[in-house]
């Protein structure tokens, strides 16, 4: 299958870098750039991108927001942020929107083209325990989240899935989980599953920041 990526950065440069790796992939295909927010949820609309590289600091619509709009969607692309800091409030910002990872600026081109493949096969690239830390340091900047819906959802959790999903907010791996909750990993990996589609999350990322803002984890 053939991964097709829009990049998203307000300078040309970098657009033009990622886009020259991206081609160079025969599984990776880049299929558009965007120099603002407003034109890469315009372009994700048009083009139905499996993946975007989303710059959050952008003039106008940042990344923040486009991050927000893209994800909402139908059907959704999955958003890699990407920032200069790894403890960057924008970054943090963009997971609560709804992107599946973050990547920095430097990062090296393989370990940009294996995030892309991750995000894009239905993983996370970023690991649960440093977006616990994310959340923990920009916890004050958090506004409290919980709709009807999503209490209604979580109604629907078994007790074994609520405490999969405390674990997995707590920044715990499937090995982990199993260790502490006494089950076989396999059964980790179902719940989990089972966890993120009853409350229609796409992945391990966003289930640790559900955990957050709808208070099933208090910060460390």
């Amino acid at each position: 299958m053939t991964v097709r990526v829009l990049v998203a950065d307000d300078e040309a440069l970098l657009r033009m870098a990622f886009t020259t790796i991206l081609a160079a992939q025969p599984d990776l295909t880049p299929v558009g750039e965007a120099e603002d927010g407003d034109r890469a949820v315009r372009l994700a609309r048009e083009l139905r991108p499996d993946v975007v590289l989303m710059d959050v600091r952008m003039p106008g619509t940042d990344g923040i927001e486009a991050t927000r709009r893209i994800t909402r969607l139908s059907p959704p692309a999955r958003v890699l942020v990407l920032t200069t800091f790894d403890l960057d409030e924008y970054a943090f910002a963009a997971l609560a929107a709804g992107a599946s990872g973050f990547l920095l600026k430097n990062t090296r081109p393989e370990e940009l083209l294996a995030a892309i493949r991750n995000v894009a096969a239905g993983h996370a690239a970023l690991s649960p325990r440093i977006t616990r830390r994310l959340l923990d340091d920009f916890r004050p900047h958090l506004l409290p989240t919980g709709t009807p819906d999503d209490h209604a959802r979580l109604g629907r959790l078994s007790t074994r899935e609520r405490e999969v999903l405390v674990a997995v907010g707590h920044g715990l791996s499937n090995t982990e989980i199993a260790a502490t909750l006494h089950l076989a990993e396999a059964t980790v990996k179902s719940h989990l599953g089972r966890v993120l589609h009853k409350l229609a999350l796409r992945d391990r990322v966003q289930a640790v920041v559900f955990a957050h803002t709808h208070h099933l984890v208090h910060p460390t």
